[in-house]
């Protein structure tokens, strides 16, 4: 209870208020705008949270987070375009609801589901965190070597589109985080005889370059026509909502709790949540052929509007108990928390409570803040969406080049962020995703430190990789996941085969 009362009188500091209430704004704003994410979001927002305190920098991106996703529903049901990637699943529906004249009901439905299924995460990351923390006192650098490995390969296996795309990606991603100083021998690797390369690729312009440049560069190079806003009542939202929910309580149960699942994997995140819980629903519906045609449906809107925000805080648990990022929004967190000397993991359950509880009563309050200012957003959304990108292109371009420079105050950090974000921009055109290219640059460093602790500690007795149980057991999960794609081509087979005869 000492430890409750601390993180409550946490909470009460005017400036993280204050911290909270700018990054809201901020979240619904970004959200909105086609084509920008929340991960590009997160990205802009690092240079400024990077001056906060531990509490205040969780507690921005947290809910900037929230208010980010939920404001991608805003252009889907209002211009047919995601705000986010996770509101695509549901896109088409929500579109063809507003135009048949149910835009309120529909926008209501994801605002509310998005308050439920975020508090529903973080139930589980309450439950789940503090009991993983104490089976993860037991991990030793064998251990954490064959979760970050696994971490790695679901990022791939994962991954929107082609596999191998996917590993090709996180290739890139190992290749630039082996840049700087060797862990172990202390050797210069890639710098091409320059010092500043030798602290390695800064994380945080790289973040910046990956996912704010390049979406600028989408956005001019792809220019869209003009957009056209369809009409939105919202007299009496509020009961259609309450009444479609009833309707479809099934949906959002069934969207918490895949998107709770979905969201503790590592590198998935809300929108392969969302887009799961949309087949599921579709899949178990009786009305499934009806999504996506005519009038549009809003029981994937339930489903999977519940699911993506579900995933937000599930996406928390590895992060903080292993330090895996579970998506690309924590993995930009992680950068930030260990540069302030936060080491995530299971000693920070024992020696950092009240910040521990403060972020989850951070999840609780920024879904209830979400209540009274996505209500304001939905009635505002016409003019969001009518800002010309000719004014939002250059000032998210300044806002990559200011943030970048203000890290260590170097031409270098601009120089990584403008070649990462040419990168990004290229590799998503081409169908690579960006995710493994994250993760890798997380990742890869944690994968070299354990494997080199374990080997030197022993003498390359590599059998103790596979002899101890935990171990043994993360290896043959890897293995697992790994196989994953071929095992569900022969399922899938012999189902047909069994259909035929």
């Amino acid at each position: 209870m000492g430890d409750l009362a601390t993180a409550l009188g946490m909470l009460a500091d005017p400036t993280l208020i204050l911290v909270v209430l700018a990054s809201a704004v901020y979240g619904l704003f970004i959200g909105a705008i086609p084509g920008l994410s929340a991960t590009l979001a997160t990205a802009l927002l690092v240079p400024f949270v990077f001056f906060l305190d531990p509490l205040p920098a969780i507690a921005a991106v947290i809910t900037m987070s929230a208010m980010a996703i939920f404001a991608g529903d805003l252009p889907s049901a209002l211009v047919r375009m995601p705000g986010t990637p996770a509101s695509a699943a549901y896109t088409e529906d929500a579109y063809l609801q507003t135009r048949a004249g149910h835009g309120a009901r529909a926008l209501g439905v994801a605002l509310v589901g998005s308050v439920i299924g975020g508090i529903a995460g973080a139930v589980v990351l309450m439950v789940a965190a503090p009991l993983l923390a104490e089976f993860a006192l037991q991990f030793t650098s064998y251990e954490y070597f064959w979760i970050a490995v696994l971490g790695l390969t679901a990022s791939v296996i994962i991954s929107a589109g082609s596999q191998v795309k996917g590993a090709i990606s996180l290739l890139i991603g190992l290749i630039l985080a082996t840049v700087g100083i060797d862990i172990a021998l202390g050797y210069a690797r890639f710098t091409f005889g320059s010092t500043d390369l030798l602290q390695g690729i800064s994380f945080i312009p790289a973040m910046i370059g990956l996912f704010g440049l390049s979406e600028v560069l989408r956005g001019v190079l792809r220019p869209g026509g003009p957009v056209h806003v369809a009409r939105l009542r919202t007299q009496g939202m509020f009961r259609e909502t309450v009444h479609t929910l009833r309707r479809y309580w099934r949906g959002m149960v069934s969207g918490n709790a895949i998107g709770s699942v979905i969201g503790a994997l590592p590198g998935a995140g809300g929108d392969i949540a969302a887009w799961v819980s949309y087949a599921a629903t579709k899949n178990a519906s009786k009305e499934g052929h009806l999504f996506g045609k005519g009038e549009g449906h809003v029981a994937p809107i339930v489903s999977a509007g519940s699911a993506n925000n579900a995933a937000l805080a599930s996406a928390y648990v590895p992060t903080l108990v292993f330090g895996i990022p579970g998506d690309t929004i924590t993995a930009i967190l992680l950068g930030v928390l260990l540069v302030k000397g936060v080491q995530p993991g299971p000693v920070l359950f024992e020696n950092d409570a009240p910040l521990l509880y403060g972020i989850y009563l951070i999840f609780i309050l920024a879904n209830l803040l979400l209540i009274p200012l996505g209500y304001l957003a939905i009635r505002g959304s016409a003019w969001l969406l009518r800002v010309p990108s000719t004014v939002l292109m250059p000032v998210i371009v300044a806002f990559c080049v200011v943030g970048s420079f203000s890290i260590n105050n170097g031409y270098l950090e601009i120089v990584i962020m403008l070649v990462l974000g040419v990168l990004g921009y290229l590799l998503e055109r081409s169908g690579f995703p960006l995710a493994p290219v994250v993760l890798g640059l997380v990742l890869g460093p944690i994968v070299e430190k354990n494997f080199m602790q374990s080997v030197i500690k022993t003498d390359w007795d590599l059998t103790q990789f596979l002899t101890r149980p935990i171990s043994a057991a993360l290896l043959v999960l890897t293995v697992l996941v790994l196989l994953y794609p071929v095992l569900r081509g022969l399922l899938r087979r012999r189902s047909a085969v069994d259909a035929s005869g």
